[in-house]
């Protein structure tokens, strides 16, 4: 990350650029670089920095390194090669590739290898939960505590798929039979272990998504209220870029899951013959999520049009038993293939979050073996997170969700 310059000798342009990088939830100091660039970089990058000026420090660097430095705001990502890291923290070596316009600064971080018992660490949290014996679901009794014991048990598993990504929460404070409400933006409220990131709305300026990390952020929103928690289809570091295709199978009032069931398979052979593999998951709710990972290359509008497309070929194939259309009255006796989930800032619900539904059912991945046999979309509840647990070991889910593919040209 750019967080500041040193003017060049010849009085045009800079000499080097000061560079900084995210580790424990703070910004520091990471070494300067003055090599990789021609006359044309030099001049390009001087007016993209004139704009993000500040006059404070912004890290901390060497009195000798902050020497004559002209400080921005942390706001441009480069891609910088170096040899090796130092004792000190700063790049040894260094040398400029180029601007990195799809990552964000948060997403900027020191990589460390970690041991297994680190991984764990990361997933246990030492949030304290109020109010453990409130009732959060008053049909199956569900608590907080249970709630909040649901999702640490869960944390290794759900982790991988909710953690570095922009979510929005469903929020139930005083449980799902009062108001609850969708929450994607934050103004500090969640303290230090919920972050954000900020990500360019419609009307051009930016506003602060949440995003969590580890089991603390998780428990947190937990503590506050939250059931539910659903992603975007891509993570901090490339928000323009989707990693996964997601088709949501919603059924209409009076259908079976067994007509579920069907359009789940039926989905699965149309992405194969076009090359994408795909995974179910069971929602919790009514549906079902036919879920394609994809290496995110592909941007929006261009998986927004392939999804939409493919689901108005189901619906004119079989219309008797799929639409595509938005308005309720059309979907009569119809699985609704909502393809929006496939759009910039729409959510899915995450792996192993909590549905704020009567029982406090829990959206879980299954294996197209299971499919075929699975009584319901919200077989597994909350208590079920020891089972959940050991399935995801299991060799039928040990790769679900995983595979190395791009979005088809069609």
């Amino acid at each position: 990350m750019i967080v500041g310059w040193t003017k060049s000798d010849k009085g045009r342009g800079f000499r080097s650029l000061i560079l900084g990088v995210n580790e424990g939830g703070k910004l520091r100091y990471a070494g300067k670089v003055g090599t990789g660039f021609d006359n044309a970089e030099i001049l390009r990058l001087g007016e993209i920095m004139e704009p993000l000026a500040v006059r404070e420090a912004t890290v901390a660097a060497p009195r000798a390194e902050a020497r004559g430095a002209h400080w921005i705001r942390p706001k441009l990502v480069a891609e910088i090669a170096f040899t090796e890291m130092t004792t000190e923290g700063t790049l040894r070596h260094p040398s400029y590739l180029g601007m990195r316009e799809d990552k964000k600064p948060e997403a900027v971080v020191i990589e460390t290898e970690a041991s297994v018992a680190q991984i764990e660490a990361a997933a246990t949290s030492s949030v304290v939960i109020s109010n453990r014996d409130r009732v959060i679901d008053p049909d199956g009794g569900t608590t907080k505590g249970q709630l909040a014991d649901h999702y640490a048990a869960v944390a290794p598993i759900m982790l991988p798929w909710a953690g570095s990504r922009p979510i929005s929460l469903v929020r139930c404070p005083q449980g799902r039979s009062k108001k609850c409400f969708f929450q994607k933006h934050d103004a500090g409220m969640f303290g230090e272990r919920v972050h954000q990131v900020a990500i360019r709305e419609k009307a051009g300026h930016e506003e602060p998504y949440l995003y969590i990390d580890d089991a603390d952020g998780l428990l947190t929103c937990v503590q506050m209220g939250t059931i539910e928690f659903h992603g975007w289809g891509a993570r901090i570091e490339a928000v323009e870029k989707t990693d996964r295709l997601v088709f949501d199978l919603d059924p209409d009032e009076g259908l079976t899951f067994e007509a579920v069931r069907s359009a789940a398979f039926h989905f699965r052979d149309i992405l194969k013959q076009i090359g994408l593999e795909t995974f179910p998951m069971v929602t919790g709710g009514k549906g079902v999520h036919v879920v394609a990972p994809l290496t995110p290359q592909a941007e929006w509008p261009e998986v927004k049009s392939f999804a939409h497309r493919l689901a108005q070929a189901v619906a004119e194939v079989d219309p008797a038993n799929f639409t595509a259309a938005l308005p309720k009255a059309q979907r009569k006796g119809r699985i609704f293939v909502d393809y929006l989930r496939n759009q910039r800032g729409a959510t899915a619900v995450m792996p192993y979050s909590v549905r704020a539904r009567a029982g406090a059912p829990v959206a879980a991945p299954i294996s197209w073996k299971e499919m075929e046999t699975i009584d319901s979309p919200a077989h597994w509840h909350v208590g079920d997170a020891a089972e959940l647990l050991k399935r995801s070991a299991s060799k039928a889910l040990a790769n679900w969700g995983r595979a190395d593919q791009v979005l088809p040209d069609l």
